[in-house]
């Protein structure tokens, strides 16, 4: 062992960065490697909802109580990630009282304030509830910014010494003498920051210790290292729509079901959520009528959905975890408990621990335990500091100051700016440059976006999930190209084009289960913008063809045309007289 201990975290989502910040704030010499970005699996798909543990004081009181722990720490040291919303649990007339009483006295018995309202006091919070509630238990649920809770942790991380490498997928685990060693990655373009179109590498990374916490791909790391990790992942979809229709957390208040729960989130509502366990945590169906489903059971609740717009849909895979022996079927049924599995004590292969099961408001307390396990087995004598220290972004500021003046901007950019960027907004915003706004829907500036490209290279999904820029009610649709365009000069045009061309797909993949009524409008428009305005469907920059300039109106003296006629922008010609009424030429006639 080294004169400072060595430990290999594996995954990028909230637990592996949470793991890795304690690591490195109690001294350690820590790494993280994840094969995509920042919480490329569960922790980027999910609603956003930070736990008061209401949904589990009936049937899971274990996790209610580590929930409300946990959600009054993140919001000291995490403020800049969270909103507290509050939420109401509703009741509607055709839901059980008894269950009802359950779910107030189960609050209570694990410590979470509740409060019950008439129905007109909750519809006093939230005016879109249907009219006919029975009455509602007020908790305090809030929402959590899960990609910018993850970067935060890991900018922490790199404060304290830590290493951070995303887009290294871990291709085997290295096992000598019976004794996990470190494992082997391949790099999608190298070490540090990604570039697009350079060429991968593999790397050798060796630890004294490794910590799989790579949640429902678990069970797939395990098998690398020749163990059994018994992960059962379950999938379940979320819709977004295009505004808020709710300010508060609304969940039915009704035993275990889908489509329960509205968690108004930064400029949208998240709808969610379905329970149906799958093989494979990559590769399962993305079905139609749970979309559907979300829509029309959540609108018995907030009766506005049936007619609002959804701009996209996206499913996440729980990394569910039940001892083996216990045999629940329902994954509904099973613990959301975390559990450390040491594979020495368990499978007598020293060197790793796995960490399964939680949720992402519990990922502090996980990190806390599994890294205490840590200091425990390389004998290191050192205290959890990450309740008490708040991350970057949320030292002591005042949020919501009015930076219109100071940086020249309109005071909505202003805030918005402030709310996600906290106690870096100095830091980011003073420029000396112009500092215009890429993204409108989500207020993203210029200064936003470069900062943000400083910490993740060319790759623009990361840069999205460090700003916001593109997940608004466009889609991309007007600020897909205005993010490329800040890739320049420092990367070329071939890598800014590839990174354009990928983050235009990420959004199409969940902007395709969204396509009726105005919201199939609004692709049509963005593929006009993209593939016919901007000709990315045949751009010869990209496909290599020649350009036959002679093809273009080069004015109205046009060779060859014997006609009297000029052409016309359009490809008609002047002498082609429309006729108002049908939009059409007498020629059609």
């Amino acid at each position: 062992m080294t004169e400072t201990p060595s430990v290999l975290v594996i995954g990028g989502g909230s637990t592996g960065c949470g793991i890795v910040r304690d690591l490195a704030m109690r001294g350690m010499d820590a790494t993280l490697v994840e094969k995509g970005n920042l919480t490329h699996g569960t922790t980027g798909r999910m609603h956003g909802l930070l736990h008061s543990g209401g949904r589990y004081a009936v049937s899971d009181q274990a996790s209610a109580k580590e929930c409300i722990e946990e959600n009054r720490v993140l919001r000291e040291i995490a403020s800049h990630c969270v909103e507290m919303t509050g939420g109401l649990f509703v009741q509607r007339p055709e839901d059980s009282d008894d269950y009802f009483q359950q779910k107030l006295e189960g609050c209570r018995e694990c410590g979470i304030p509740a409060e019950v309202l008439s129905a007109e006091e909750a519809r006093e919070m939230e005016p879109y509830l249907a009219k006919d509630i029975k009455r509602a238990i007020r908790v305090p649920d809030g929402a959590v910014d899960p990609f910018r809770l993850c970067v935060a942790n890991a900018a922490s991380a790199e404060q304290h010494g830590a290493r951070i490498e995303t887009h290294a997928e871990v291709v085997d685990v290295l096992v000598e003498d019976g004794e996990v060693v470190g494992v082997e990655v391949k790099h999608d373009s190298g070490p540090g920051t990604r570039t697009h179109k350079q060429p991968g590498t593999t790397e050798k990374i060796y630890a004294d210790y490794v910590v799989n916490a790579t949640g429902a791909w678990a069970g797939q790391l395990g098998e690398m290292a020749g163990v059994d990790v018994e992960v059962r992942p379950s999938k379940g979809v979320m819709t977004i729509m295009n505004t808020r229709q709710v300010d508060t957390v609304v969940n039915r208040c009704r035993p275990k079901g889908d489509a329960d729960i509205i968690v108004p989130h930064e400029t949208t509502c998240i709808l969610g959520t379905t329970d149906e366990e799958v093989e494979d945590p990559e590769d399962y169906p993305e079905e139609g009528w749970e979309v559907d489903l979300m829509i029309d059971t959540l609108s018995e609740l907030v009766p506005m959905l049936k007619d609002a717009r959804t701009i996209r849909s996206f499913w996440g895979v729980r990394p569910l975890y039940e001892p083996p022996g216990t045999g629940t079927e329902d994954p509904t049924d099973i613990t959301r408990e975390f559990f450390l599995l040491d594979h020495d004590e368990r499978d007598d292969l020293p060197g790793m621990t796995s960490i399964v099961g939680g949720k992402l408001t519990t990922y502090r307390m996980m990190a806390e335990q599994i890294s205490d396990h840590v200091c425990e087995k390389l004998g290191v004598d050192a205290e959890c500091r990450t309740a008490d220290v708040p991350l970057p972004g949320s030292e002591d500021f005042t949020v919501l100051r009015d930076y219109m003046e100071e940086f020249g901007l309109r005071s909505p950019i202003g805030r918005r700016s402030a709310q996600r960027l906290g106690s870096r907004t100095d830091e980011v915003l003073k420029t000396d440059g112009p500092n215009p706004v890429v993204c409108e829907c989500e207020a993203v500036t210029r200064a936003e976006i470069r900062d943000a490209i400083e910490g993740s290279g060319s790759d623009l999904n990361a840069v999205r999930i460090r700003t916001r820029a593109s997940m608004g009610n466009c889609q991309g649709a007007f600020c897909c190209q205005r993010m490329a365009n800040e890739l320049t000069p420092e990367y070329d045009e071939a890598v800014a084009r590839e990174a354009y061309h990928e983050l235009y797909q990420e959004r199409w993949k969940g902007e395709r289960h969204a396509l009726w009524g105005r919201q199939l409008s609004q692709a049509m428009l963005k593929y006009a913008l993209h593939a016919t305005t901007m000709n990315q469907d045949g751009d010869p920059a990209e496909t290599g063809a020649d350009v036959d300039f002679g093809a273009f109106d080069s004015g109205t003296d046009v060779a060859g045309d014997e006609s009297g006629t000029t052409a016309v922008a359009d490809g008609g010609s002047k002498s082609d007289e429309r006729d108002a009424s049908t939009g059409g030429t007498r020629a059609d006639k």
